[in-house]
């Protein structure tokens, strides 16, 4: 396993262990690289009465998406914080009627307050595609808390 593989198999199991939807929905970390997070679920746990994905879940996915790019960053950085979602905005373009792929451009936020005792504020817009077209944007406003020891 490389430890890009092991990080991500880390974020999985804490999201499974401390947010128990998300082991519902399936949510796995797909692939990270520095600049750039992607997550996903099957449909099949998620969908709605139309057949396709439930808002709630296109909401959560896109929820832990840039939680998870925070986390990811944190770790990078070698500060740790709380990672809250402190306000969000989500706009459905089109129906998921496939596997879903969310993913978060990091904007070169600056974590080194959380070394400092300081919280951190990051907004971080996520896209979700299916079958190649886009079918959300969410822009989440993300804040970590000093974790104290």
């Amino acid at each position: 396993m490389t430890p890009v593989q092991a990080l991500l198999q880390e974020l999985q199991d804490t999201w499974h262990q401390t947010i128990p939807v998300s082991e519902f929905m399936q949510i796995c970390p797909r692939r990270y690289a520095s600049d750039c997070f992607e997550a996903s679920a099957p449909l099949p746990p998620n969908l709605n009465l139309h057949q396709t994905m439930f808002a709630g879940s296109i909401y959560t996915l896109m929820t832990l998406t840039g939680w998870g790019m925070m986390w990811l960053k944190q770790r990078e950085a070698g500060v740790e914080g709380h990672i809250v979602l402190a306000d969000a905005q989500i706009r459905y373009l089109a129906p998921v009627t496939g596997t879903p792929l969310a993913r978060v451009q990091w904007q070169d936020g600056d974590l080194s307050a959380l070394a400092e005792g300081r919280r951190v504020k990051l907004s971080l817009t996520v896209e979700l595609f299916s079958s190649g077209t886009l079918c959300a944007t969410f822009t989440g406003l993300y804040a970590s808390l000093p974790a104290h020891t």
